[in-house]
């Protein structure tokens, strides 16, 4: 049996209490002693001292110090109050407190004890001492614990729970202002229900409290004949209660009077000067703890409002295709960072040339920055692409005023200080963006990246490959960037993943060991439910599983997560659609300036080849290509078109690798020397294709070869096998490849 086990079988409860950062951890049974549900739970040290006796609370402290100084163990009894400020019953702690610098952990048990009955000869318990204990303590605690409340509802239950030192009051009541009318803010002794006539009730009412609110000066009424008297048009509301005291003073505020507090009394008190001054200070302390927990509601409905309205939404359903996106900020408790997602409807009809409906854009984006400058750059940024968007630009187009927008905005922060607000953080940030235009009819997308990570493509037959695609800078960098447009085709039964760097790089990762983590979820997942995938995807980074994948990076911080998810959805179930075939393709322009993509492009075809049966078939294709792009790059003046496609069922595949460039010229054959450094990548595509070939296209051509996963032909080329190259070769261009 566990010692929780034991504990709880003699109603003996444990707590852990850290002073360092002011919580508590109570189990199941210290929890129920202290009056809440019986479960483990961790509060703020504010939470649970408003569950004792504030009087007892005075001696607790010097209790333990004393401990500390002593080294012995510090026991107290405590009196438990509820919600309503009534005792619930008294608990025994014993304590061992544990000293860590400055601050100190306190843990020990905690259990009921039963109080001693009317005219029993128990002693008085040490803890209860004197309880017309010192004022100035009182006051003190008072005035912490009332520091300590965040919310006007947290004011209220301290101020319900404070015991004045010989005075105590069995009701109270806090009275605001709205406008001409007196409201009640909250109350304590009465039954529910019992504040109707008090609720809205005129400032000019013949009544202790609005008279207060009116004058500014205390009203001290120490019996009910000097309530009837003073007030006799109220006297009747207030008779009903049976009280014998009350006392109504003024919330004064800055000068300015914000409300009343009643305290009543049931047994007779004379209000003497000490009396009144203790009220009085009570007052004045609720008094600002009331202004600042309306202050920081009134700030925090407006900053959760403004929120609100920046977070990213998704648009209506897209027939033929589905949609889910994600977003878990980390910005020290902002619901927004600096990451968004939109959809966005574009005007024009289906695709640019037709009239049809449908067409919409997908944005995904991150702000450089963590705090509430990058959220509301985002916000500016949200809108001005959505402007663009609903203008009919092209998405190049739209990024390139994005970015002019937001290098306009952050142009002046390179001044220090422009605002005269002391702020220092005023440097210019940028943002990485990817935009996609989506074609619904067709499944056409072209997509424009500035800075951002590329999307990656799951296939129909579940693999999942980061597609390489053209870009430019962040946005803000400069004033004019271009940004050239990639456009890819989302075939049936495949989706795109656009994300921000948060979801990869979180935990410690770096681009390269993030993908590793992630593409297995993505190629796990076999349901259609783009839901459950973007669940996946995000505790594969926040949930539990995520704490042992740490990345190389330990001490890389959290970031921002923005997640949209794409689907195109089977035609299998259309009346007519035949099913689909098993294809998998990928696509990449090699510039004639970027010469450094040739490693891409052989990082792409790894990739999608990635489960080929023949390593060395693999090997062979990567180098094939590898010659095809450097032959364009060498010995013409444009780029390099690179499309390859696997497709058929796993161990019976074909491969269809094109490049194709904008020169009419016609490779030719040639005979190297020995000693040549060029002119084998014919004999290479002799060797290693299954097929191979040119085909001429318009101004340009397409030199092209393919691989058959079983090593022949079979019924994926009708028959044809490798003694079927240099037929292929003459069929569909007239001359072999050039032997460059």
């Amino acid at each position: 049996m566990r010692t929780e086990d034991v504990l709880a079988a003699i109603a003996t409860g444990l707590w852990r209490w850290d002073n360092a950062s002011g919580t508590v951890t109570l189990d199941a049974e210290a929890a129920r002693l202290l009056g809440l549900p019986a479960q483990r739970v961790t509060l703020s040290e504010a939470a649970v001292r408003s569950r004792f006796h504030p009087v007892d609370w005075n001696e607790v402290d010097g209790i333990v110090h004393l401990a500390l100084a002593e080294g012995t163990l510090a026991e107290v009894r405590l009196r438990i109050m509820d919600e309503n400020g009534r005792v619930l019953r008294t608990v025994r702690s014993r304590s061992k407190p544990m000293l860590n610098g400055k601050s100190y952990l306190l843990i020990g048990t905690i259990q009921e004890v039963a109080e001693p009955q009317p005219g029993t000869t128990a002693a008085q318990p040490s803890i209860t001492g004197d309880w017309r204990r010192s004022r100035e303590a009182f006051l003190l605690d008072a005035g912490r614990a009332l520091a300590e409340a965040r919310s006007t509802s947290e004011v209220l239950r301290v101020a319900a729970s404070l015991s004045m030192p010989g005075f105590s009051p069995d009701g109270l009541a806090v009275f605001g202002v709205a406008g001409e009318r007196l409201t009640i803010i909250g109350h304590h002794g009465h039954n529910p229900g019992d504040d109707g006539p008090f609720t809205d009730m005129a400032l000019d009412m013949d009544y202790p409290a609005a008279d207060v609110v009116r004058n500014g000066r205390a009203i001290y009424l120490p019996s009910p004949q000097e309530y009837r008297r003073r007030f006799p048009a109220t006297w009747p509301l207030a008779q009903r209660f049976d009280r014998q005291s009350w006392a109504f003073v003024p919330l004064i505020v800055a000068g300015r009077t914000i409300g009343a507090w009643m305290a009543a009394f049931k047994h007779p008190v004379a209000f003497t000067p000490d009396e009144r001054s203790v009220l009085t200070t009570v007052a004045r302390m609720l008094a600002q703890a009331l202004a600042r927990a309306g202050e920081a509601e009134s700030e925090r409905e407006l900053s959760l409002g403004l929120q609100r309205s920046m977070m990213p939404t998704l648009g209506p359903e897209i027939p033929g295709m589905a949609v889910a996106a994600r977003y878990v900020p980390t910005g020290g408790g902002l619901q927004v960072g600096g990451d968004w997602y939109d959809m966005i409807p574009l005007p024009g009809g289906g695709s640019r040339t037709d009239s049809g409906g449908g067409r919409f854009a997908l944005v995904i984006g991150d702000v450089q920055g963590h705090d509430v400058r990058a959220a509301g750059l985002m916000g500016q940024l949200r809108i001005a692409l959505r402007a663009y968007a609903s203008e009919g630009h092209s998405p190049d187009a739209v990024l390139s005023r994005a970015s002019r927008f937001l290098y306009g905005i952050t142009e002046s922060y390179g001044v220090p200080d422009p605002y005269g607000d002391g702020y220092e953080d005023y440097a210019p940030r940028f943002a990485t963006c990817l935009y996609i235009e989506v074609d619904p009819a067709t499944g056409t997308l072209d997509i424009a990246r500035a800075g951002h990570p590329d999307p990656v493509i799951r296939t129909a037959d579940g693999t999942a490959l980061i597609r390489s695609t053209a870009g430019g800078l962040p946005l803000g960098i400069e004033a004019d960037s271009d940004y050239p447009t990639t456009r890819l085709v989302l075939d049936p039964d495949e989706t795109i993943m656009l994300c921000t760097d948060g979801l990869i790089e979180t935990g410690g990762h770096d681009m390269a060991s993030g993908w590793t983590r992630l593409r297995p979820v993505l190629e796990k997942h076999t349901d259609d439910n783009l839901e459950q995938l973007a669940d996946e995807l995000v505790q594969a980074v926040h949930g539990p599983s995520s704490h042992h994948t740490t990345g190389p990076l330990v001490d890389r911080r959290e970031d921002d997560i923005a997640l949209l998810l794409l689907r195109r959805n089977s035609l299998a179930g259309r009346p007519g659609a035949a099913p689909p075939a098993a294809v998998r393709r990928t696509a990449l322009t090699v510039a004639q300036a970027e010469p450094e993509q040739i490693a891409g492009a052989r990082r792409q075809l790894r990739e999608l080849l990635h489960d080929w049966a023949d390593e060395d078939q693999v090997d062979s294709a990567v180098l094939m290509i590898s010659e095809m792009i450097t032959n364009v790059l060498v010995h013409t003046d444009g780029d390099a078109l690179l499309v390859a496609e696997a497709r058929g069922p796993l161990g019976t595949r074909r491969l269809r690798v094109e490049v194709a460039d904008a020169s009419d010229e016609l490779p030719h054959r040639r005979r190297p020397g020995e000693l040549a450094s060029s002119g084998r990548g014919l004999i290479l595509m002799e060797m290693l294709a299954d097929a191979w070939g040119v085909d001429p296209r318009g101004d340009g051509k397409s030199i092209w070869f393919e691989l058959y996963e079983t090593g022949g032909a079979g019924e994926a080329d009708g028959g044809r096998g490798r003694g079927a190259r240099e037929g292929a070769a003459t069929d569909r261009g007239g001359q072999g490849p050039r032997a460059e």
